[in-house]
């Protein structure tokens, strides 16, 4: 079977699907690799080292004729559209989001998998993309923070006297959050950290960074992340957080709650109440933002001198190791799709829905939407 990556579309999208060093082991499953000449420059990889790894590399359309087509960001409806039917496609299909593209999978008898509905269990901590790029995403916020504070991050020592360090505060301490952290310590700042989970306390603390406790009611969710809350709670949780950002010389929001809009942990009196120079770096910006006034992709300075970045693309913003993180979530999802018999590898892709993780990824098949079978 042919596997196909094509060149992502998506304005601001640097990342690939499949790198060359994952190649070998899709060739050894007895699958074909074939990737859009140029579809790997922007994140650092060429066509020659895609030929070398032993995939063959093709100008224009390489996925119309494809059995799996893996991509980063959803494909269009018509893309979709172009897909021979019974094909398979692998990517981050967001049922909130790419509305269209599913509706266009079902039409054209695409068998459509959802890297974000990857269940978080175990067995499939391999295949689980939305946590390798939110490790991505919180190095980044952190570097980001540092480039645009106007402190030095650590503490020094100088004969023209001390400079103190950096007091960080992150909102949120899930991978991106713990990411954060622990770049921002390298860094040398002073780091304290809350989340609605109090269990979350003990790996802040291993981080190195303090955590912050509320006298608040826990909000643990379902596989691993944070549930709603309720309006009351949300506005007691802001007045008693304002302290430690105001005292803050930069903040990094990164609170999210699967396929929901994201939460609302800052106001725009919150900011308000921070000190002029004060950075504010919101992973968040493209789901609704955790923090007020933040918009994707734009740096914006407060009438009161705070700085708020809204995060982007930002995983391809490290489109080198995101790539490489992204391909092998992908390589591991395929591998447990392809057949053997008397382990010999068949070269077949065929997923099993009796498996919880491909039972959970599935969007379409055979023509239609699906629902999990753990969620009929």
């Amino acid at each position: 079977m042919q596997i196909a990556v094509a060149k992502e579309i998506r304005s601001g999208e640097a990342r690939v699907a499949l790198v060359p060093d994952i190649i070998s082991k899709l060739t050894k499953a007895g699958l074909e690799v074939v990737i859009e000449s140029g579809a790997g420059v922007a994140s650092g990889f060429s066509d020659a080292e895609f030929t070398a790894a032993g995939a063959t590399v093709k100008s224009g359309n390489v996925i119309s004729g494809a059995d799996v087509v893996a991509s980063v960001t959803a494909l269009t409806p018509d893309q979709m559209k172009s897909l021979k039917k019974g094909a398979l496609t692998i990517s981050f299909l967001s049922p909130t989001t790419s509305v269209d593209s599913i509706e266009a999978a079902a039409a054209a008898g695409v068998t459509a998998l959802s890297l974000e509905l990857v269940p978080r269990i175990s067995r499939a901590q391999s295949m689980d993309a939305l946590t390798s790029q939110a490790l991505c995403a919180g190095y980044r916020a952190s570097l980001v923070a540092a480039e645009l504070s106007p402190r030095f991050f650590p503490l020094l020592m100088t004969a023209a006297g001390t400079v103190t360090p950096a007091q960080v505060v992150v909102l949120g301490a899930g991978v991106a959050g713990l990411q954060a952290i622990a770049t921002a310590k390298r860094l040398g700042a002073v780091v304290s950290a809350y989340d609605v989970r109090p269990s979350s306390a003990d790996e802040v603390k291993s981080m190195g960074a303090k955590f912050i406790t509320l006298e608040l009611e826990a909000l643990e969710g379902a596989g691993g992340y944070a549930r709603e809350m309720t309006e009351e709670r949300a506005a007691k949780q802001r007045e008693l957080l304002t302290p430690y950002l105001a005292a803050a010389d930069v903040v990094i929001t990164t609170a999210a709650v699967p396929g929901r809009p994201a939460p609302r942990l800052v106001t725009g009196e919150m900011v308000s109440a921070m000190k002029s120079g004060a950075v504010i770096v919101d992973l968040a910006a493209e789901t609704g933002g955790n923090v007020e006034g933040s918009k994707p992709g734009e740096t914006i300075t407060t009438d009161k001198g705070v700085v708020i970045w809204g995060g982007k693309d930002v995983p391809s913003q490290l489109p080198y190791h995101a790539s490489m993180l992204f391909s092998r979530n992908v390589v591991n999802l395929l591998l447990l799709m392809t057949k053997s018999v008397d382990g010999k590898p068949t070269g077949d892709v065929v997923p099993d829905f009796s498996d919880e993780i491909i039972d959970s990824a599935t969007l379409t098949h055979g023509g239609s939407r699906r629902t999990p079978e753990g969620k009929k």
